[in-house]
C-alpha cells in the first residue's frame, strides 16, 4: 500500500540499511464495508481469529465490548490486548489487499458503546429471536447498500436480559442466523458474510 492505494512493487536494489522499490500498475482493491462490528470479548485466541477474518471480509470498525458474561479475567486483560488486535488487523489488511485498516477501539462497557453507535441500521444477533433474519431486517431499510450498519455479537452464553433491554432501548433490531447455536466467532463471520452480500 502507498498513499492509500495498492500497487505492484518490484525490488530494485538492496543495501544494508535500505531497500528500494519501483512501483508499477495500481491494483484493484475493495473498499471497506460500511459496517461497525460490536464484538463482545471472549476467549482471546478465538477472538483474534474473528478479528482477522472480519478484517479480511471488509469490516470498517470493531469495538470490543465488555459484556456481563465476559469472563472476569478476560475483561481485566482486554485493554492490554487492544494493540495486538490492531496488529492482527494490519496484517490481515495486507493479506487481503485492503487499502485501509479497520479501526479497533479500546474495550468498552456495552452502555457506552451503544450511546456512541450512530449507524442508522443496527442489528443485534440474538439467540432468543426466532423469526427475523438478517436479510429480512435489511429488506426493511429504505435503501440497502447506501447506509452505514452496526452489528452486535454477544459473548459465550449470550447477552443477559438487561443487556437485551438496553439494546432495544437504543433501537437495535434483534435478528437470527437460524436454529443452530454457533460459537461467537462463527456467528460473527456468518453474519458479516450475509451482510456483505447485501451491501456489495
Amino acid at each position: 500500500m502507498a498513499g492509500g492505494f495498492l500497487y505492484r512493487a518490484e525490488i530494485t536494489s538492496v543495501q544494508p540499511n535500505e531497500v528500494a522499490f519501483a512501483l508499477h500498475e495500481e491494483l484493484e482493491s475493495e473498499t471497506s464495508l460500511p459496517l461497525h462490528l460490536l464484538l463482545a470479548v471472549f476467549k482471546f485466541d478465538h477472538m483474534e481469529w474473528a478479528i482477522e477474518k472480519a478484517t479480511e471480509l471488509g469490516v470498517d470498525r470493531i469495538t470490543p465490548i465488555l459484556a456481563r458474561r465476559t469472563e472476569k479475567h478476560l475483561s481485566q486483560a482486554a485493554s492490554k490486548r487492544a494493540e495486538r488486535w490492531r496488529r492482527i488487523a494490519l496484517e490481515a489488511s495486507k493479506q487481503s489487499r485492503r487499502t485501509n485498516i479497520p479501526t479497533i477501539s479500546e474495550p468498552v462497557l456495552l452502555k457506552s458503546a451503544l450511546e456512541d453507535a450512530t449507524e442508522p441500521v443496527r442489528l443485534l444477533l440474538s439467540e432468543t429471536e426466532e423469526n427475523t433474519s438478517i436479510a429480512a431486517a435489511l429488506s426493511k431499510t429504505a435503501s440497502p447498500g447506501s447506509a452505514s450498519y452496526a452489528l452486535a455479537i454477544g459473548p459465550e452464553g449470550g447477552w443477559t436480559a438487561d443487556e437485551m433491554d438496553l439494546f432495544v432501548s437504543h433501537q437495535w433490531q434483534p435478528v437470527t442466523l437460524g436454529p443452530r447455536i454457533l460459537r461467537a466467532e462463527t456467528a460473527a463471520i456468518s453474519a458479516i458474510a450475509i451482510l456483505s452480500s447485501h451491501l456489495l
